[in-house]
């Protein structure tokens, strides 16, 4: 029974095979008003009405699907958008850091242009670890010690890579260890730097000013001193005959421009200015381990 049944399906099939390549032969072979064509073209006469109908009513439904569709696609799309973003932002972030190393990097190039030549000194470059958090205590501490042959009361220098005028003296080494060092900045209370004007017209020693730690001023000048809007202030390097403090700095160490001279022509002319260095962004400082003639 079940032979019977798959022979006479498999002679079916052939049949409709076979009927479907004569019917296709005579449909070529005809011209355009054969019988065939015509049927075919009725056929197309009723079917198609039921087709664009269908169309119609399935549209929603495809409309459906394919917001589905476009919605997961689109979240994907979002998703991937988002991870670009991410690494773009990361990217650039790493960039910014790079740029802002590389021009603290060129500050710390910059002090080899100083007026004066450092190398006699033998300046040991070190990092910037820790800043004191108060104005009153201005101290950093940094990367390099004893080791490295950094002892108290040597001078500091720095550059903040701002301009022109970016770098000179900051301070002066308070204490060390095997690998760090703390350093009492210029604007602290305690710290006094014998200091005169690049023209040597007049000669004082520079101070935070009382109140303002970051408002410097230079004392004990004389009334016979004659001190310019502007001038620049730099180390004596000698001992002060005014105030007998032995001179811890080279000569000629940038130290800041005259911002104004309070009782000016008096006895009591103070010299205001600004440092050279904002301290508050010095990230790599120069320690001068060696004085001229000094054997230590």
């Amino acid at each position: 029974m079940y032979d019977k049944t798959v022979r006479r399906r498999r002679a079916v099939l052939g049949l409709l095979v076979a009927s479907s390549l004569i019917l296709l032969t005579a449909y070529f072979r005809e011209p355009a008003g054969g019988a065939l064509h015509n049927v075919q073209r009725g056929i197309l006469e009723v079917v198609s009405p039921i087709q664009e109908g269908a169309s119609r009513a399935l549209k929603p439904v495809r409309d459906l699907f394919g917001w589905v569709g476009d919605t997961v696609s689109a979240k994907g799309d979002l998703k991937n958008a988002r991870t670009d973003r991410d690494r773009w932002r990361t990217q650039a972030i790493h960039n910014q850091r790079a740029a802002a190393e590389n021009e603290k990097l060129r500050g710390l190039l910059s002090l080899d242009k100083t007026p004066v030549d450092l190398s006699p000194y033998q300046p040991v470059t070190a990092r910037v670890l820790v800043r004191s958090p108060t104005l009153w205590y201005a101290r950093i501490t940094i990367s390099k010690g004893t080791s490295s042959g950094i002892r108290a009361n040597m001078p500091v220098i720095a550059s903040d890579g701002s301009g022109q005028d970016d770098r000179g003296l900051i301070g002066v080494v308070d204490s060390a260890t095997g690998d760090a060092a703390v350093v009492r900045l210029i604007t602290d209370s305690s710290v006094a730097v014998p200091a005169k004007t690049a023209d040597e017209e007049a000669t004082g020693v520079v101070k935070p000013s009382p109140g303002n730690p970051r408002d410097l001023i230079m004392e004990s000048v004389a009334k016979t001193d004659t001190v310019a809007d502007n001038a620049v202030i730099v180390t004596q390097g000698t001992v002060s005959t005014r105030t007998d403090l032995p001179s811890l700095f080279p000569p000629d160490l940038q130290i800041g421009r005259v911002t104004r001279v309070a009782n000016a022509g008096t006895s009591e002319q103070t010299p205001h200015l600004r440092l050279f260095v904002d301290t508050r962004h010095v990230d790599y400082v120069q320690v001068l381990t060696k004085r001229v003639n000094d054997n230590r």
